[in-house]
């Protein structure tokens, strides 16, 4: 069966009742916690897409974020965040991400979220940490990375994750495809990961315009992580260029080089992407207002339209 990408396929409109699209409702629920965010989109946990401001930011206007893990001290940061709204952070599976676990809750830091960013989440590695957070911090909810097929959301939901995040191989900056060989097309492996899904699903990478937002979800995506379209953002901690008087944003992957800061194990480049000249801000907002335009195409009045939308190959 043929692999689609969010390119190769289009959504068929369907008969609305919606008066004004600036009625639809595009907020939405992480599994059964009880935080409600404004739309289903989240910045990805990138150092080229997110900072502390950035995550502040996101925090006070009911946005879901995940900061980076990148040269971030968890500790420190959830102290600084006490008293945001959402505290949301990143770690790893290394030795010093064991002991940042266990140091949040001896010190009895709030830890809304976690999320476990590796590039092969389906592993024995992962299995271990979502065992140690759940010990520690049995409260906090565990969002697990990346994974790309239905057997590896099972054994992730088994583990102890209340979250799959689902995408190998098809972001923007990443080679892994390339250099691997390992990849999964974005459209069919989230539609085939969320078949029979015990617990909710983000889908992570290929997002090159908002209407692949809503591709993701007609898939079967819960939420949506996006990289390039804010790192293209006026205000986003990329670093700006300017050539022949065009702004442009160094894009680059955490499997990168430009990241990593040596040549081991490199999946990932850095590339100029030209600005949008939109603020982060901005860009949040239009793309809630393309989600309530495509609730209405899609014949709904909030999210869960979307579980209904046919599509076609093309």
């Amino acid at each position: 069966m043929r692999e689609l990408k969010y390119s190769d396929i289009i959504l068929l409109p369907q008969y609305s009742t919606l008066r004004s699209r600036s009625k639809a409702c595009t907020a939405v629920h992480l599994g059964s916690n009880i935080d409600s965010f404004v739309s289903p989109i989240i910045p990805a946990n990138m150092r080229a897409v997110i900072d502390e401001d950035r995550a502040f930011s996101l925090s006070e206007d009911y946005y879901f974020y995940t900061m980076h893990r990148f040269g971030v001290d968890p500790i420190e940061f959830c102290k600084r965040a006490r008293n945001w709204k959402t505290i949301s952070i990143s770690i790893g599976v290394k030795p010093r991400d064991k002991v940042y676990i266990t140091a949040l809750a001896q010190r009895d830091l709030r830890v809304d979220y976690i999320t476990i960013d590796i590039a092969h989440g389906h592993s024995s590695a992962m299995k271990e940490m979502i065992k140690l957070i759940k010990k520690h911090l049995p409260d906090t909810f565990v969002i697990a990375g990346n994974v790309a097929t239905p057997e590896a959301v099972k054994a992730l939901a088994e583990w102890g994750a209340d979250c799959a995040k689902v995408g190998i191989g098809q972001g923007y900056v990443c080679t892994t495809k390339d250099k691997t060989g390992f990849t999964r097309p974005m459209f069919s492996c989230v539609e085939d990961c969320a078949r029979n899904k015990s617990i909710p699903i983000i889908a992570d990478g290929g997002i090159r315009c908002n209407g692949d937002i809503t591709k993701a979800l007609v898939a079967g995506a819960d939420m949506v992580m996006a990289g390039s379209i804010f790192s293209q953002c006026v205000d986003s901690p990329a670093v700006s260029t300017v050539v022949d008087g065009r702004i442009y944003k160094q894009y680059f992957g955490s499997a990168s080089e430009h990241n990593k800061k040596e040549k081991k194990h490199i999946e990932g480049m850095m590339k100029e992407v030209p600005s949008n000249n939109m603020t982060y801000q901005e860009k949040l907002g239009e793309i809630k207002e393309d989600l309530q335009s495509a609730i209405s195409y899609a014949g709904g009045k909030d999210l869960t339209c979307f579980k209904n939308v046919k599509y076609l190959e093309i």
